[in-house]
């Protein structure tokens, strides 16, 4: 029985609710040339923005394009014969491509200067060198574009490499010198400027070819060398330099105890040292290149290393890579592509002055943060002295000694042991009552 039976009402008073048949969805058929993940994206709506720019549209189709390969003969610029050869070109509607070779843009030649046989006879005459052997050797460098190696190979009587490399290029910084204008200045030709060295370049060679030739003994000679010489050269620092180090050291750490914030603690880590006064960095520096002396060669690249690591080594591996983030963002190479006595030495300098530049930098940061903590602390306070704590209570507070207790605390006792024994203590909690005493 529900309410229905109970007010008398059928069970199905209300007549039943038709059902509204929906249409059916047409079908959408994606499109050609749309992808199917854009067209469930936009659901085949058309884009805001013309995927198309509007001069596009306005014209017409191109034809279509037939394109062949033919086998076509060419020409190049860069030979002097003529020479005719064959390859396959792609031909776009039957035209075929015309202009030079597409290669002989790179046929590059270096200029050979050429004199004259009045030239020769007033400037370039050499006792150990005829005017025949000059020719061959001018023809052979324009032949071969300097190669050297090839042209002593070539060149019909026996001569060295320096030997040929001298000869042309003191013919041609002769011939530059006499062929120059009253008013014309060739000092910074590189010819000029930077005369061959045979001497040198003999010696740099030896040099190398010693360094190559070394067996692994003879390297781990000099290793044991360089590090004998450098303990040699830090035996023999004058101890003045050593007690000026710890004087400097322990002026530092009192300036920075005296100058420390009211509140803080004064450790080791805290106390900042001047860094620029480092006598370290340069015995490290004297040391290194008493060890490099030691050697009877070495290469630049390797002192170049040996002396960046001498002028890091009273850095952290942060501030050396600060150093080396400031290379890169001035665009200097981390190790120099050319390094020339010259170039490392300048590259030595640019990193000490780095080095000196984040120092001073954080020292100004330092200075900064203590003036700032002095202007917000009081000035009432002498820096570094205890605060004494007063307490309310304690302040009137009369010493009493133990002895003035003791008689007290023993009459205590005798009286709680002379009171019946049913009384409980003040002290003591009752007992709980047991069944045997029930």
């Amino acid at each position: 029985m529900d309410a229905k039976d109970i007010l008398g009402l059928p069970k199905n008073s209300f007549p039943p609710l038709e059902k509204k048949s929906r249409p059916p969805k047409e079908s959408q058929r994606k499109p050609d040339g749309i992808s199917r993940e854009v067209y469930a994206l936009t659901g085949g709506l058309a884009p805001l923005m013309p995927a198309i720019e509007a001069s596009q549209l306005k014209k017409k189709p191109p034809p279509l394009e037939k394109i062949t390969w033919q086998w076509l003969p060419f020409t190049s610029s860069a030979r002097k014969d003529n020479l005719q050869l064959y390859h396959w070109v792609r031909v776009v509607n039957g035209v075929p491509p015309t202009g030079d070779y597409s290669f002989a843009k790179y046929n590059k030649s270096v200029d050979v200067i050429k004199y004259t046989d009045e030239e020769y006879d007033k400037y370039l005459t050499d006792p150990m060198w005829t005017k025949e052997e000059t020719d061959q050797l001018f023809d052979l460098c324009e032949r071969f574009d300097l190669r050297f190696i090839v042209i002593a190979d070539r060149f019909p009587s026996s001569r060295t490499v320096e030997e040929l490399k001298d000869r042309y290029y003191s013919v041609s910084r002769a011939i530059l010198i006499a062929r120059v204008p009253p008013s014309g200045d060739v000092s910074v030709h590189p010819l000029v400027k930077e005369p061959y060295n045979v001497s040198q370049e003999m010696e740099r060679k030896r040099a190398l070819s010693m360094v190559l030739s070394q067996t692994r003994q003879q390297e781990r000679r000099d290793e044991e060398v360089l590090v004998e010489a450098k303990r040699i050269v830090e035996s023999r620092i004058p101890p003045k330099v050593a007690e000026e180090s710890q004087l400097v050291a322990s002026n530092a750490g009192a300036e920075a105890t005296e100058r420390a914030v009211p509140g803080e603690t004064i450790s080791p880590s805290n106390v900042q040292l001047p860094s620029m006064v480092v006598p370290s960095t340069l015995s490290d520096n004297a040391s290194t290149l008493a060890s490099l002396r030691m050697l009877r060669v070495y290469l630049r690249t390797y002192a170049l290393e040996q002396m960046v690591q001498a002028a890091n080594s009273s850095a952290g591996l942060r501030t050396i890579k600060r150093v080396e983030q400031t290379l890169q963002d001035l665009g200097v190479n981390l190790k120099p592509r050319v390094p020339t006595k010259a170039v490392c030495a300048e590259h030595l300098e640019l990193r000490k002055e780095i080095l000196t530049w984040l120092n001073l930098q954080k020292q100004v940061q330092y200075k900064e943060a203590e003036g700032s903590s002095f202007r917000d602390g009081s000035y009432g306070e002498t820096p570094g002295t205890p605060k004494h704590l007063y307490r309310g209570g304690e302040q009137d507070r009369t010493f009493v000694p133990d002895s003035m207790n003791f008689g007290v605390e023993r009459v205590g006792k005798k009286d709680q042991k002379r009171k019946a024994p049913g009384a409980p203590s003040a002290h003591k909690r009752p007992r709980k009552l047991k069944a045997s005493d029930l």
